[in-house]
């Protein structure tokens, strides 16, 4: 059974910089890709940026230039660094992984308000 566990969510002024954190338990987490979603209030959960095992990443557009999305193998942890937030970027922030199975993680509230 694999289970995620998101931290780093918090409020933040706009422009503002926060790095969540989701840490997995009860799988092999280096040989799977990870992904990070977020849903808003009223819209559909959207995926934000996912990184392979071998470390490829990729971004949405929205995002590009301003998240950074990296793991620790060693600590079965992946990172999404976020700079420059914007209120849009305010939303429920979900760790994704799928190794036959689908597991997400309980989220983390991202506020970016002044």
């Amino acid at each position: 059974q694999v289970q995620l566990v998101e931290s780093g969510g918090g409020l933040v002024q706009p422009g503002g910089s926060l790095r969540l954190s989701c840490a997995a338990s009860g799988s092999t987490f280096s040989i799977y890709g990870m992904v990070w979603f977020r849903q808003a209030p009223g819209k559909q959960r959207e995926l934000v940026a996912s990184i392979s095992s071998g470390g490829t990443t990729y971004y949405t557009d929205s995002v590009k230039g301003r998240f950074t999305i990296s793991r620790d193998n060693a600590k079965n942890t992946v990172y999404l660094q976020m700079n420059s937030l914007k209120p849009e970027d305010s939303a429920v922030y979900y760790c994704y992984l799928n190794n036959g199975k689908s597991y997400w993680g309980q989220g983390t509230q991202v506020t970016v308000s002044s």
